[in-house]
């Protein structure tokens, strides 16, 4: 680069001395160094032709001034007259104006007088050298005679440096100077046209002046670029390449012109010098030929210096710009190279089985491939940077170090990946020979495990068994590992202490089962030898694999010798050896022949547990690689379709964080069970809550299905399915996370069912509940998301525990009468949701589209509070049926449910909601209770008087805006049943005369009445109709003409309980008897009993539900903020 400045420096300054003596050459050639001035400064004084150069010449060369015949001479300015002769002395050469000018004064036709001043001025005012001065005086004889005698008398007034001579005739003019060097005024030959001369004067001059200005314009342009600073980017050298281009182009246009101009002149000239044989050609006009040649040589000099420096500066942009090329693409590339040792630094994982060893090996030739595009890359520009070198490029120290920066970290990346390929290969190897030696000992155990001990008890059977074992062992030395140091030493570059580990496993167990192998043996050659006497033979039993009663299935990571063709040979004996297993075990009299089969199955759904997980981690992997990382690649940007920009995380959801959890947590602690499978229930449910990621997966499973159905056909997922050699398409692998997660349940219950009495049953058993429970919740969740319309936030309403379609019926009391909501007959189909704060109902609406598109959606319809909802466990009629009914019965739904068992785990569920929600609200009462107990003393929730309770229910009544039911509305729907016959009545353990034991109702504000019975009865306590003395809470004067007319705060006793909510009861006062409405009852149980309301089904003339009248709060029913404290 210095090198490089300096070379410009001296072109520089080359160009700058060369043009300044160009600038130089021309004044002196115009002589305008000495006189500065041009025909067109003075054209108008040079027209007046009172002085003239006609370029004649004296004998000995000098030049001759012509003076001609101007009447007005004497009043010319001065300054123009000087002007004048200062102009017409600077055109001849130095060397002929040096000799001196011959200055020729007509005044033939002027008065003596005027020639006197004449003579005088010139003399006077000439500023050249003067060698002579011939006066032709006036032809008149008057004054010729007056010129004869004053030039005698005033001789001194004439002295000058030169002589002056009086001539009185042409002729005598001749004598002084050759007739070829006068004009034709002066009976001459030569040619001369003042107007002619005044042009080519003006030209030449004009054509000197051009060459003056360019010289300076290009050495003022050449300046200009070599103080121009290069830059620093690709654009910017560009952009300062192409101006000075442009720049460099007008100014050889501007040459161009004044080489034109100067050719023109000379051409002009040219034709003059052609007729230069003849006798007029005079010297001036060679002379101005010679001055336009000199000048046109002089802006030749000045082309080829800008030539010669614009080629250098050129160059210097030129090599400037590749400078910054090879900058901009090292950098690139060495970002891209950093990148890549700095991933394949992080490829430091070996493998912990073949399978995995095969992936990391396919890894590593994908990364590679991938990587080889930027190596090659890298080395190209490093083969760019050589050839910069040498061509000579000024800024070699620069890009001689980046060259060898680029070779280092190819030739380093490459020695990585032959060193990284080596040590895969090593454990390629030894996983062969592990996975091997597994094989054949798994191979072994087959054969032991399908040799039957009744075959062996004739000496055929023996024989035969015994040469099995013999052909089997006859293979050990191929398939077995033959000494551990030997394995040790040989693969000490790539062992770790895992893998150390596992090798010391699969040694122990093939020396194991070669002990095995070795008693069988013996024990067989003894029977086969032993035939004299019948006896029943006892098969041995291999001690290695029998000693605890859950024996370990062997020392083994299942899925780390695991293979694709491993897995198929070991799926086949796996099947064909449980059902030779289950016949030998007939003939086998040994629990710890079972025992050891059971082992052997435990393994089998082991080693599928761990193959089939590690190939779900592969496969996860291979999408997040080949699909989600190529979708940020800048390579593959333009096939990505508009649909799919910034939407990987919809496409893919949480997949990464579900890889992160199997690889590095799950399936790691999967394999520390590889020798006891039985206890894997432990792992499962010490990770049990890191499954819940995939709840948030399946939620996005719609969003996903439907963007790739918009976006299937796009380029960007063929190549990616072509570059991974899938022959599925991504949805199908999308897909996996989905079967992931149902695969484990059937899993479990297949180890579950080879572990029954084993150590970890009860943790395999836990664990498969919990998988299912995630199943479940899973399933809600994406009925849960796909609720529309419900305006409020459903996180506020709890935890989501039910979910299911129902037929419900309506049966709501409004106003004073009581009616049937819109008749309706026809059930509703209704999808309900149950949460812990709120039941919702809604319409579930089929949606047309295919795969996560056709799932249902569920517009929302209303929305029961928990707080305020009871539940009658049996409607009459129907055992799938079952009421939720709301603020004590105003809305009552009836539900039916598909299956008896459907209902039964609905009615549990809203029990156990409404158990935990009244337990909140004792708790919140007694601590109410206990702060007021100073001021204002209330009494136990459980003996609350009977007036107390009536003016509750009265309360809650007024409050609500309704009044009790009148038989008016139980006759227009239905007569009143007929009283009841005498000694018909309840007795005092009798129940509802038509309902079953098992009805009964539940309520968030109610309290269970002879809860000790309710225990004893296995919780059905609730159900039984209490017989007794019972308060009227509302006063009913209207009905038929068996209704009872009663007051509030009257006593009745109960009779019996008859249908659509209506009691017989007794007035123990007047004797009278009737019927009245169960709903203003109030059960009276003693002095410090609490009130107790009695209310019947609507829907169900025999069902009853038992409701505590005083419930959390004064005004009815719990707020629902205090529940949610």
């Amino acid at each position: 680069m210095r090198f490089w400045l300096r070379t410009e420096e001296m072109a520089l300054e080359e160009m700058v001395q060369r043009l300044n003596a160009v600038s130089k050459h021309t004044d002196e050639i115009m002589h305008q160094d000495i006189v500065p001035l041009c025909a067109a400064d003075i054209q108008d004084q040079l027209k007046k032709r009172f002085a003239y150069l006609s370029g004649g010449r004296g004998q000995d060369g000098s030049p001759v001034i012509t003076f001609p015949d101007y009447p007005a001479f004497s009043e010319i300015p001065d300054k123009e007259f000087q002007n004048v002769m200062t102009y017409l002395t600077s055109i001849p050469s130095l060397q002929d104006a040096g000799i001196g000018f011959i200055l020729v004064i007509d005044r033939r036709r002027d008065k003596w007088t005027s020639v006197k001043a004449s003579v005088l001025r010139i003399a006077a005012s000439f500023p050249a050298n003067l060698q002579l001065v011939l006066v032709l005086r006036p032809t008149g004889f008057f004054q010729r005679t007056l010129s004869d005698i004053a030039f005698k008398f005033n001789r001194d007034d004439f002295k000058m440096k030169v002589p002056v001579i009086m001539l009185s005739s042409v002729p005598d003019l001749h004598g002084y100077i050759d007739k070829s060097q006068l004009t034709e005024d002066l009976g001459g030959t030569l040619d001369y046209c003042h107007s002619r001369w005044l042009c080519q004067r003006t030209a030449i001059e004009s054509f000197a002046l051009m060459v003056k200005h360019t010289a300076q314009m290009l050495q003022s342009f050449g300046t200009e670029l070599a103080e121009t600073e290069l830059p620093n980017d690709v654009q910017s050298t560009s952009s300062v390449l192409c101006a000075h281009t442009e720049k460099k182009d007008k100014a050889k246009e501007d040459l161009r012109l004044a080489l034109k101009e100067g050719h023109s002149v000379l051409e002009s000239l040219g034709e003059l010098q052609a007729e230069g044989s003849e006798p007029g050609v005079n010297q001036d006009q060679l002379d101005n030929q010679a001055t336009v040649q000199r000048l046109l040589a002089q802006l030749n000099e000045t082309e080829a210096a800008f030539d010669e420096f614009w080629a250098k500066h050129q160059q210097k942009l030129e090599q400037c710009l590749q400078l910054r090329h090879f900058e901009q693409g090292f950098r690139e590339v060495k970002a891209i190279l950093d990148a890549v040792c700095q991933k394949i630094a992080t490829f430091t994982d070996i493998g912990n089985s073949l399978a995995h060893v095969e992936h990391l090996l396919r890894d590593l030739a994908s990364f590679e491939e991938k990587s080889g595009v930027s190596v090659e890359r890298a080395r190209a520009l490093s083969l760019d940077g050589e050839q910069l070198i040498e061509n000579k490029h000024y800024a070699v120290d620069s890009i001689r170090p980046k060259c060898q920066e680029l070779r280092h970290l190819c030739d380093q990346f490459s020695a990585e990946i032959v060193r990284r390929r080596g040590l895969l290969s090593k454990s390629l190897e030894l996983h062969r020979r592990l996975e091997t030696s597994l094989k054949w000992c798994d191979e072994g155990i087959y054969l032991l495990a399908s040799q039957p001990v009744d075959k062996c008890q004739s000496q055929d059977g023996a024989e035969a068994a015994l040469q099995e074992i013999e052909k089997f062992l006859e293979t050990s030395a191929e398939n077995k590992i033959q000494e551990l140091n030997t394995i040790y030493k040989e693969y000490e570059s790539i062992l770790n202490q895992d893998l150390m580990e596992h090798v010391r496993k699969v040694f122990q167990k093939q020396a194991s089962m070669e002990e095995v192998f070795h008693r069988r043996q013996a024990s067989l050659k003894k029977l086969a030898a032993r035939q004299t006497r019948p006896v029943q033979p006892v098969a041995p039993r291999p001690e290695a694999l029998a000693k605890s009663p859950c024996p370990s299935p062997g020392i083994r990571r299942g899925s780390e010798n695991s293979s694709s063709e491993g897995s198929a040979l070991r799926r086949g004996p796996y099947r064909r050896a449980k059902s030779e297993m289950s016949e030998s075990r007939q003939g086998r009299g040994s629990a710890g022949e079972e025992e050891e089969s059971l082992a052997i199955l435990r393994r089998h759904v082991m080693s599928e547990l761990l193959d089939t997980e590690r190939a779900y981690v592969e496969e996860l992997l291979c999408v997040l690689e080949g699909y989600a990382a190529e979708m940020d690649n800048p390579l593959m940007a333009h096939l990505l379709s508009t649909g799919l920009h910034n939407k990987k995380d919809v496409l893919f959801g949480n997949m990464e964080e579900i890889y992160h959890f199997h690889n590095r947590i799950f399936l790691r602690e999967l394999e520390n069970y590889i020798d006891c499978p039985e206890l894997v229930g432990r792992c499962f449910l010490e990770r049990m809550e890191d499954f819940q990621i995939y709840e948030k997966y399946c939620q996005n499973k719609p969003r996903s299905e439907s963007l790739w159905r918009q976006c299937s056909d796009c380029p960007f997922f063929q190549e990616c399915q072509r570059k991974l050699d899938h022959k599925l398409s991504l949805d199908s692998y999308l897909l996996k996370p989905v079967q992931r997660i149902t695969k484990y349940q059937l899993l479990l219950k297949e180890m579950l069912k080879y572990s029954k009495n084993c150590e970890g049953a009860e943790d395999l058993q836990e664990a498969l509940s919990s998988i299912l429970g995630i199943l479940k919740a899973v399933n809600d969740s994406m009925h849960l998301i796909a609720i529309t319309g419900y305006d409020g936030n459903l996180g506020d309403l709890g935890k989501l525990l039910m979910q299911g379609s129902f037929s419900v019926w309506t049966d709501h009391k409004r106003g004073h009468t009581k009616v049937k909501e819109l008749a309706r007959f026809k059930p509703m189909q209704r999808h309900l949701f149950l949460h812990e704060k709120a039941v919702l109902f809604c319409k579930k609406r089929e949606e047309n589209g295919e795969g996560y598109e056709k799932a249902p959606s569920y517009s929302y319809k209303q929305s029961l509070n928990m707080a305020a909802v009871g539940i009658t466990e049996n409607v009459k009629g129907d055992a799938k049926k079952f009421e939720i009914w709301y603020n004590a019965r105003e809305e009552v739904y009836i539900v039916q449910a598909p299956t008896p068992e459907i209902k039964a785990a609905w009615v549990n569920e809203i029990r156990k909601v409404l158990t935990s929600q009244l337990q909140a609200c004792r708790e919140a009462s007694q601590h109410r209770a206990l702060e007021q107990s100073q001021s204002l003393p209330l009494p136990a929730p459980t003996s609350t008087s009977p007036s107390r309770g009536n003016s509750r229910n009265l309360k809650k009544l007024e409050e609500r805006k309704t009044d009790p039911l009148s038989l008016e509305g139980y006759v227009s729907s239905a007569p009143l049943p007929k009283p009841p016959e005498k000694g018909k009545g309840w007795s005092k353990t009798s129940h509802s005369l038509e309902a079953p034991e098992d009805d009964g109702g539940w309520s968030s504000a109610e309290e269970q009445v002879n809860s000790s019975d309710a225990e004893e009865d296995g919780g059905l306590g609730l159900k039984k109709l209490v017989p007794g003395k019972y308060t009227v809470v509302a006063d009913h004067e209207k009905g038929g003409p068996d209704a009872l007319v009663v007051r509030s705060g009257d006593v009745v006793e109960l009779v019996q309980q008859g249908d659509e909510g209506l009691w017989y009861v007794r007035d123990p006062t007047t004797g009278k008897e009737g019927w009245v409405p169960a709903s203003s009852l109030s059960v009276q149980l003693g002095p410090s009993g609490s009130a107790q309301c009695l209310s019947s089904s609507e829907s169900s003339p025999g069902s009853a539900v038992l409701s505590n009248s005083s419930s959390c709060s004064e005004g009815g029913q719990a707020p629902f903020s205090d529940l949610q404290g």
